[in-house]
């Protein structure tokens, strides 16, 4: 039984294939914007491109987080960098006679756009709707597990801050999918075992508390 899959590669026709809660809509949206099958880079099928995403992110944490650098002072200087050396060339190219740089015209794609806006919006109904159900109190596993869930990342929150946080998760990205790929089998039944004994904690605490309280519209599994 699959329980952690995230995504893997297939080889013959589209290299991307999504599982678990992914929506297939996501699929297109990576591949029409970014062309190129991230499982490639995720898995490390890809070691130059894996290693300059990791190499980036991670000279991004250093810049922000170890040097305290600010992001509009970094995108500033980068931006005045760039457009005094094109200024530069353009102009120097006259009298050391060569051809002027050509600048590329880049544009985002409507269609692009216009599915990412399609899918934020999906997404966040169904989040806003997953709320309001666990707010009415008629599923309170499901109430319980999201509180939880919720006291788990403020702990975990406390201990990082917010860009620590989101690095170690960028890193997370390239990491643990390779260590499943690797250890598919060992970790499927370690995470059998594990929905095992939390669903029959979860019944004794359904049976000795759970039960009793009072609760209108009260559903059980």
């Amino acid at each position: 039984m699959l329980l952690v899959h995230v995504l893997t590669y297939k080889p013959a026709g589209s290299s991307i294939i999504f599982l678990s809660q992914v929506q297939p809509r996501w699929i297109r949206v990576l591949v029409f914007c970014f062309k190129y099958p991230a499982a490639d880079i995720l898995l490390w099928r890809n070691k130059r491109c894996t290693g300059m995403a990791l190499g980036a992110g991670t000279a991004l944490w250093v810049f922000f987080e170890l040097l305290e650098y600010h992001l509009i002072t970094l995108v500033c200087h980068l931006m005045i960098l760039s457009l005094g050396a094109l200024f530069l060339w353009s102009n120097a190219s006259v009298f050391i006679h060569k051809s002027p740089m050509q600048i590329p015209h880049v544009s985002v794609p409507q269609e692009c756009v216009l599915e990412v806006a399609s899918v934020l919006r999906v997404e966040t109904n169904r989040v806003v709707t997953a709320l309001r159900e666990i707010g009415t109190g008629r599923d309170i596993k499901k109430f319980l597990s999201v509180v939880a869930g919720l006291w788990v990342i403020s702990v975990v929150g406390s201990w990082f801050s917010f860009l620590t946080l989101f690095y170690l998760f960028f890193v997370s990205l390239f990491t643990l999918p390779l260590l499943y790929e690797k250890n598919e089998d060992q970790v499927d039944a370690l995470a059998e075992k594990a929905m095992i004994e939390i669903k029959k904690q979860y019944a004794v605490l359904d049976a000795k508390v759970l039960s009793q309280i009072p609760i209108a519209g009260f559903k059980k599994d």
